[in-house]
């Protein structure tokens, strides 16, 4: 049987989601719940493969399970299996053809900045502190250039497994709320670094639109740090479930 789950997690202790020799990592933690709730598992798919520090509101994995609880309880269940950073929001059974990477049709992210003067504990690994004046008009239009299809390839890094950086946007945009200014965007697929890069190029005042049909690395602006990037939500047609 397959079942769907939807994740949030706090980055901060993870190594990111994928799987290391000797590190913690969201799948690592994912599968030993899996393995003592389970008589067996296999086919573990994400859709989402976030990066060390990065956070997930609504990241999607899809697995096929035997035994154990039904899938309605599947949350419940895992939930007594993983560690506090990590929680399963919703479970269930999953037709046997969807599949969590595969069958999405678009992802959202969102970048969070803290603008306050001064700093919070409360916003430690949670957002990247920007205390620096900001022009939030020019942020706009250079939001506004980003929805359609691109050549991302200056947002990804040098030393890539990539061979297609071309991506469609559907929407991005910089909205204000109180002390946090959050960037927001909704594509078909990305390139590693890809959000936090355009992030980083847009807060250094580098220009958008000389950049947008593949120019090199080097023309792009800074890398903004993980722990203000949250994958938001993960899209799928009516009929995937």
């Amino acid at each position: 049987m397959r079942i769907r789950l939807t994740i949030e997690y706090d980055g901060t202790p993870f190594r990111g989601w994928a799987a290391q020799p000797g590190q913690a990592t969201v799948e690592a933690a994912l599968r030993e719940a899996l393995a003592a709730t389970y008589a067996s598992y296999d086919r573990l798919a994400v859709a989402g493969r976030t990066d060390t520090g990065v956070h997930a509101l609504a990241n999607v994995a899809s697995v096929d399970v035997t035994g154990g609880p039904p899938p309605e309880r599947a949350a419940e269940a895992l939930n007594t299996r993983l560690p506090d950073a990590i929680s399963i929001v919703a479970g269930g059974e999953a037709d046997p053809g969807f599949h969590a990477r595969h069958s999405a049709t678009a992802r959202s992210y969102r970048y969070r900045l803290f603008t306050r003067r001064t700093p919070s504990p409360f916003e430690t690994r949670r957002s990247w502190w920007y205390p620096r004046p900001l022009d939030e008009d020019r942020l706009h239009a250079a939001a506004a250039l980003l929805p359609g299809e691109h050549d991302f390839r200056a947002f990804t890094p040098t030393e890539t497994q990539h061979e297609v950086f071309v991506r469609e946007v559907e929407s991005a945009a910089w909205t204000r709320r109180d002390d946090h200014l959050d960037f927001e965007i909704t594509a078909d697929s990305y390139l590693r670094h890809m959000v936090r890069t355009l992030v980083g190029t847009m807060l250094d005042g580098v220009e958008l639109e000389p950049l947008l049909s593949g120019a090199d690395r080097a023309a792009a602006g800074q890398t903004a740090p993980p722990w203000g990037l949250y994958l938001v939500a993960v899209r799928y047609p009516p009929t995937a479930s």
